[in-house]
């Protein structure tokens, strides 16, 4: 058993991060285990509301915990047959259990014992991948062609998230589609929309930053989301499918009145409870409303494309920082009006 001692990007409740020094260990004749070495990581949601918060929805933090699950690496120790030293992967943060019967389907997104990276949903928590060193299984290290940036393939997890959004709508060829709200997880869904072969793609926000930069990742008109949409409304709604990535009530109603009759509506932001939802909107118009959760084989397809150029994600990176100045990035990451994603740089 081989220890390493590893610097670590660590929560500790509201307002309360810094970099610990840990200890892990890695079992040399390991068949399914890999040891990397992380080079960068994207700051996520989830980790400014653990930073903000010291929680994300019920999930309190109760001991330090590592952030992070938009990570990549280069592999220090293994014996897969189909990695080696030096190698350059995208980490999966998905670890499913493989045996229930979500997995057992094929639907390893909705595992009942999922554990992902940096979650507090069990005690003690799931540690995350802003950390220099990490075990992981095999199966979570994706390869890919070792000339692309690093800077590119640290959106390799929240492209997936999009992708697997955009699969949710089924065949989005010659649609017309509607993107409500365009933050980091908006704009990648406009370019996972158009890359899947929408015709049109329409998006609203109230930030002008943010309308520009999804134009920019293939939208072909912006909108202000104050105002008229009127002309999208005619004829019970001129959409086929609408992706709601805010998770605001006014984000969903407006979702709910231009996509057209018996369209569909993709749930993609995380909200709390919407005490009037226009129930009677939904069934008159028999709208299919689906949310979308994570990712399955996405992550490869994710790294596929980002690979191939067929989506370029870097209009929407703001800022790099060593992952020493882990406080400063949380704040950075965290001005909504002037930053769209930021990263860690762990080398």
């Amino acid at each position: 058993m081989m220890e390493i001692k590893t610097l670590s990007c660590v929560v500790r409740g509201p307002k309360d991060v810094g970099v610990m020094e840990q200890s892990i260990n890695y079992d040399e004749s390991s068949k399914e285990q890999t040891l990397v070495k992380i080079t960068r990581g994207g700051i996520c949601g989830s980790d400014l509301h653990y930073y903000q918060y010291g929680k994300v929805g019920n999930y309190e933090i109760k001991h330090p915990m590592i952030l992070g699950h938009e990570v990549i690496g280069t592999v220090v120790k293994t014996n897969a047959p189909d990695l080696y030293v030096g190698q350059k992967v995208a980490i999966n943060p998905s670890k499913p259990c493989l045996t229930c019967k979500y997995c057992l389907s094929g639907d390893t997104n909705q595992c009942e014992t999922m554990r992902f990276f940096g979650s507090a949903m069990y005690n003690p928590h799931v540690d995350g991948g802003f950390t220099q060193y990490k075990v992981v299984d095999n199966s979570q290290c994706i390869d890919y062609p070792q000339d692309v940036s690093d800077d590119i393939m640290a959106f390799a997890e929240p492209l997936a998230v999009t992708i697997h959004a955009a699969k949710q709508a089924g065949d989005l060829a010659g649609k017309r589609v509607f993107v409500s709200g365009v933050g980091p997880i908006g704009c990648l869904a406009v370019a996972a929309i158009k890359a899947s072969g929408a015709k049109e793609i329409v998006v609203s926000d109230l930030s002008r930053r943010c309308l520009d930069l999804a134009l920019e990742m293939g939208a072909t008109k912006a909108l202000n989301a104050k105002d008229d949409f009127s002309e999208y409304m005619a004829h019970k709604g001129e959409f086929d499918v609408s992706f709601e990535a805010s998770g605001h009530p006014s984000s969903i109603e407006r979702c709910l009145a231009v996509t057209k009759a018996r369209g569909t509506i993709i749930q993609i932001g995380m909200g709390g409870a919407i005490p009037e939802f226009p129930i009677m909107t939904l069934i008159a118009k028999e709208i299919c409303l689906k949310g979308s959760f994570r990712f399955i084989e996405e992550f490869n397809t994710s790294v596929e494309w980002l690979s191939s150029g067929k989506v370029n994600p870097l209009p929407l990176l703001s800022a790099t920082f060593p992952y020493t100045e882990l406080e400063k990035a949380l704040i950075i990451a965290g001005d909504k009006d002037n930053i769209s994603k930021v990263q860690l740089s762990f080398e």
